[in-house]
């Protein structure tokens, strides 16, 4: 897992533009000048910029064609040459972002541009640059004491808890499109596209979490579809092989594929069908995994959170599974009701 550190970090510069909507003929104001920042203010304000950015997934920046050809990392790249390019390499980011704001659903923001010291990545310390945009202020009330009475006003502001969208760009392996943590907390399919492939260009590094959060995943697409119509699996039967792919995982710091198919699947009939899948799915969606790496626990409590074990029945009964699946048997009776027979030795 790869170590960040924010504890020592320094705010070295900042910059705020506005960013409209282009297809709405909203304005972009570009600033010449950095932010004032009041003292007290700074503690508030690393904590909005980076509380919500969690060193897990980790991206790197990418092209088509060739690296050089992607905007935000040539412009990053820039800013960590020279910093005194920090407010115009700034506004061209901003003009970047205005570019790409043409959905109807994008809203305008404030968008600031951060220089960043002192972040420990790995075994070094490191720059960054951060970029991110705040778009859904709300109102808060401030009530404020004059001598003999309160008075009380609001005003409308950004929540500290995070903003919209955001990215650390750390100044570390920048042959290989620098190291890069994303946040984008309304995670819309529009909003993704824009924001992540369009004006970021950014893919998935291809670290343990990566692999983890993919063989997980596959596994799941495999089991709720492939297994559900080739084999005729009843819910019971796919959550029980859901259950042992998660357990797995939870209990092993290492994956190796063979071991993981013979644990799981238990039959060679079953492991074929898997591994059919497995070579399909990835042709389809060109993704490249090795077949041993180290297990990320944050990748599989991410994935553990969408893996169904509650078999529920009508609005009537939700039956929890955990495994041992050959105790529980499904059928109909004479007047086409479905059920299920469950067999236990303990009642708690």
């Amino acid at each position: 897992m790869t170590i960040v550190d924010f504890t020592e970090v320094e705010l070295q510069q900042l910059i705020t533009h506005h960013v409209g909507n282009k297809s709405k003929d909203e304005r972009i104001i570009l600033s010449s000048e950095l932010t004032t920042i009041e003292k007290d203010t700074s503690e508030f304000l690393l904590k909005y910029f980076l509380a919500p950015v969690k060193p897990e997934e980790f991206f790197s920046f990418t092209h088509t064609v060739k690296l050089e050809q992607n905007d935000i990392y040539t412009l990053a790249k820039s800013i960590f040459s020279n910093p005194k390019l920090f407010i115009s390499e700034s506004q061209n980011i901003a003009k970047l972002l205005y570019e790409y704001s043409t959905h109807p659903k994008i809203k305008e923001g404030e968008l600031n541009v951060a220089y960043f010291s002192n972040i420990v990545f790995e075994n070094e310390t490191v720059d960054a640059i951060g970029i991110f945009k705040s778009e859904t202020d709300v109102a808060y009330l401030k009530m404020k004491n004059q001598k003999f009475k309160f008075n009380i006003h609001h005003d409308y502001g950004f929540e500290l808890k995070g903003m919209d969208k955001g990215c650390v760009i750390f100044n570390t392996e920048q042959e290989d499109g620098y190291r890069v943590l994303v946040v984008d907390a309304t995670n819309r399919a529009v909003d993704t596209q824009y924001w992540v492939d369009d004006f970021l260009q950014v893919k998935q590094v291809c670290d343990d979490y990566h692999l983890t959060n993919q063989f997980l995943g596959i596994t799941k697409n495999f089991v709720t579809h492939q297994f559900a119509t080739e084999y005729e699996a009843t819910k019971a039967d796919q959550i029980d092989l859901l259950n042992r792919s998660v357990e797995y995982f939870k209990s092993n710091e290492s994956f190796e594929k063979e071991d993981f198919e013979k644990k799981v699947f238990q039959n060679d009939e079953l492991i074929e069908s898997f591994r059919k899948y497995d070579s399909n799915y990835r042709q389809e969606n060109e993704i490249e995994l090795t077949e041993t790496f180290d297990i990320s626990i944050p990748a599989v409590k991410k994935q553990a959170r969408v893996f169904k074990s509650v078999l529920k029945l009508d609005k009537n009964f939700h039956i929890y599974i955990h495994g041992a699946s050959e105790l529980i048997e499904q059928g109909v009776d004479d007047d086409g009701r479905k059920f299920y027979k469950i067999y236990y030795k303990e009642e708690s």
